[in-house]
């Protein structure tokens, strides 16, 4: 008897930003929109921990080959942190390892914030997604062995104090690629010598995609059950919600070429084109309706040569 063959989902290709709901993992929130979409390729942009809420986009198909791009984007949070309580995960989802008083003036917060403005080193915790010998750090600190992490560069763009009330400390916090939020604060708390944790955390931007084209977990269910109520295509009302893919590749300058050109470059050859930056990435365009083809390199000889393209496939 012949093995059926199975349906692998739909190709749908662009950026969905979803607000995540607290309590849910990344790959938990992934997954509903990837059935939601019935996509056949989806990918996160950078997990968010299950006590965390906010931005999270999700790349759907093609998109997911330019998700590096936003990994590696400049983000923006909104945290809030109890003073006083220091816990084995740095946020409120572990157990209190130390309490200490909290004897800290709000001229002594704001000195101590001084510090982690700029460029600085950040030891990942331990409870991160860095993986050591092929295995995430959170996977061996659930087994009680401490891994020895060396720090990393960061910058942290701009840190704001938006309140200070008692033992509670809510900041604003704009930071590079690699920066852990749980770290910062667990940090901040043992400079202030009082010791601190995570209760809230938010992610407000990535990159600069705009925080009003957030859509809810909720409200993409319930768009989902309107169109099998209403017999509709799902399609119909889903794909729209769904950003170009190359907003992920915004920043890099553009190189618009003619289609003769670009049929050379999917075929994954250099081109020559006028005008082009002197060296880095860019991103590749064709013909006045400027179709994404997907990202370009300048090589030694002043060529753009492809780097990733989209390839879009018929749907059955």
């Amino acid at each position: 008897m012949s093995r059926r063959r199975r349906f692998k989902g739909r190709d749908v290709h662009g950026i969905l930003l979803l607000d995540k709901p607290t309590g849910l993992t990344s790959n938990d929130v992934l997954q509903k929109v990837k059935r939601i979409y019935n996509a056949a390729k989806a990918g996160h942009t950078g997990a968010l921990d299950p006590l965390a809420t906010g931005m999270l986009p999700i790349c759907l198909g093609e998109a997911t080959k330019f998700s590096q791009y936003l990994l590696e984007a400049d983000k923006r949070y909104e945290v809030t942190a109890k003073l006083g309580e220091r816990t084995n995960t740095s946020d409120s989802d572990g157990e209190v390892v130390s309490t200490r008083p909290v004897n800290v003036a709000v001229g002594t917060l704001i000195e101590a914030l001084d510090q982690f403005r700029g460029p600085i080193m950040q030891v990942p915790s331990m409870y991160s997604a860095l993986k050591h010998n092929g295995r995430p750090l959170y996977e061996y600190a659930r087994e009680g062995i401490e891994i020895e992490r060396e720090a990393r560069p960061i910058t942290i763009f701009e840190l704001k104090l938006i309140s200070f009330e008692g033992d509670e400390v809510k900041l604003e916090v704009h930071c590079s690629k690699g920066t852990y939020i749980r770290s910062l604060v667990d940090d901040l708390g043992e400079v202030l010598g009082c010791g601190a944790h995570v209760t809230a955390l938010r992610r407000t931007q990535v990159a600069s995609y705009p925080y009003e084209r957030m859509l809810t977990l909720e409200q993409l269910e319930c768009i989902f059950e309107q169109t099998k109520a209403e017999s509709v295509p799902p399609r119909e009302q889903l794909d729209p919600l769904l950003l170009p893919m190359d907003t992920a590749v915004a920043s890099l300058p553009e190189v618009n070429m003619m289609a003769v050109i670009a049929a050379y470059v999917n075929q994954g050859q250099a081109v020559q084109v006028p005008g082009v930056p002197a060296s880095g990435q860019v991103r590749m365009t064709v013909g006045p309706e400027r179709e994404f083809i997907g990202v370009g390199e300048i090589d030694d000889e002043g060529r753009v040569a492809p780097k990733r393209l989209v390839r879009y496939h018929d749907e059955e």
